[in-house]
This record gives structure tokens, sequence and C-alpha cells, in this order.
């Protein structure tokens, strides 16, 4: 009875781990924020006291259907040649991933999901070297591209926090299955709104550059982020 007990103990708390990772399968999203939208910031960086522009990022929400949500994130920097554009298109009721692509000056990338598996291409244009890509899952995740806009649609609440199961691919580094994690949710205020602070990191940098996000209360837009990572702090507003 004894060792019965034992191993319902085990088997319950690994249960109720599992359960805490947030994963589209059992992710509770505020869908009635989730609109079509187009958005510009400034990407700056911090330097002695003043703020550098280093780009433009616009980020776009299109719903394609009644279930897949399009998000094109394109990131404009002053000193490269072409933008940087990545598209991202998963299911609206939970964030489903189900394409990837990314495209830009040093390389091409792009993943489809299914439900046990990623397939796609990884093009290094420096080296013209190009990996296909077929990565067997066992795990429901996120997008790596789609976490971060992800956030602002979570049933945020002071002091909440959570690890978030992501998928991300790096031919040199990390890749399958990981984590992102929500650190810190406080009540504050910017610009004279009511906004959510949420800090937020994840094993693609090994959790050593964190972002805080500042999301109007009211309308779930991001105002700022800030990006501290190595010493560096980067702003986006």
């Amino acid at each position: 009875m004894r060792t019965l007990l034992i191993l319902l103990i085990i088997g319950s708390a690994q249960f109720f781990s599992a359960q805490d990772i947030l994963s589209p399968n059992n992710v509770k999203l505020d869908s009635k924020y989730i609109q079509d939208e187009s958005s510009e910031v400034s990407w700056s960086m911090e330097n002695a006291g003043s703020k550098i522009e280093i780009g433009k990022v616009t980020t776009e929400f299109k719903k394609l259907n009644k279930k897949d949500l399009l998000i094109r994130t394109t990131v404009k920097m002053k000193q490269a040649p072409e933008a940087w554009v990545d598209s991202t298109i998963v299911k609206i009721s939970n964030f489903l991933p189900v394409y990837h692509s990314s495209f830009n000056s040093m390389r091409d990338m792009s993943l489809r999901f299914t439900k046990n598996k990623v397939a796609g291409y990884y093009l290094d244009k420096k080296t013209q070297k190009k990996d296909m890509i077929d990565e067997a899952t066992t795990s429901s995740y996120f997008d790596s591209n789609s976490y971060p806009a992800l956030i602002r649609f979570l049933p945020l609440t002071e002091n909440y926090s959570t690890e978030i199961s992501i998928f991300d691919y790096n031919p040199t580094a990390k890749k399958g299955v990981i984590k992102a994690y929500i650190e810190k949710v406080e009540k504050s205020e910017y610009n004279g709104q009511k906004v959510w602070v949420v800090k937020s990191t994840d094993d693609i940098q090994d959790r050593k550059a964190e972002s805080t996000y500042y999301i109007d209360i009211d309308s779930r837009k991001i105002l700022k982020q800030e990006i501290n990572a190595s010493g560096r702090k980067m702003i986006m507003e």
C-alpha cells in the first residue's frame, strides 16, 4: 500500500508539472483582442543615457480565415541593405503553429509544423549550405517567432508567471522544443496609461536576455518593449 501511495504521489507530481508548462494544449487566450492590425515602432539602442535609432519594426496581424492568423514582422535596419521579414501562421484559438518563414540577407528558412514533425529547410547565404529540416516532436509547443506576440493575449494578472513550451531551430546552437519564461507581471502606468509590465526570458539566449513588455491593459497593445542582453539595452516604442 505504501509503495502504491508513493507511485501515485510521484505520478501526480509529474502530471501537474507537465500541466504547468504552457502550450497550445492548455492555453486560454483573451481572443477578443486578436484583430487585424498593423503597427510600426522605432528600434533604438541606449548609449550613455541617449537613444540612437538603429531601425524600424513593422508588425502585422491578419486573419486569413476564421481559424488562421498571419503574423508578419518586417525589420528595416539603417545599416542593412534589405529588410528582414519573418512570417508565422498560427491557429487563432490557441496559437498552434502552422508555418514559419524567415528571409534576410544572411539566411532563408522555411518551416511547416504538423502534429509530430517539423519539416523545411535552412539556407546559409554566406556559405550557400542548405540544411533540410525533418525533426520529430513529441510534445505541444508554440513557434519561437510567435510566442512574443502570444504574451499580450494571455490572461495576465499581477504576479503571474509561467513556463512556455516553444520550438526554435538554429543550425549552430540549441534547437528543438525548449522553453520561454514569463518571470513576473506587475500593474503600472506608462505615459498616463495603465499597463501590464511583463518580464520574460527564454532558452534561445540561455535566459541571458530579458524582455520587458509594457502592455496597455484595456487594448492589449504593446506600447513599449525593452531588451537587456549582454549589458546592452534596446528599446522599441
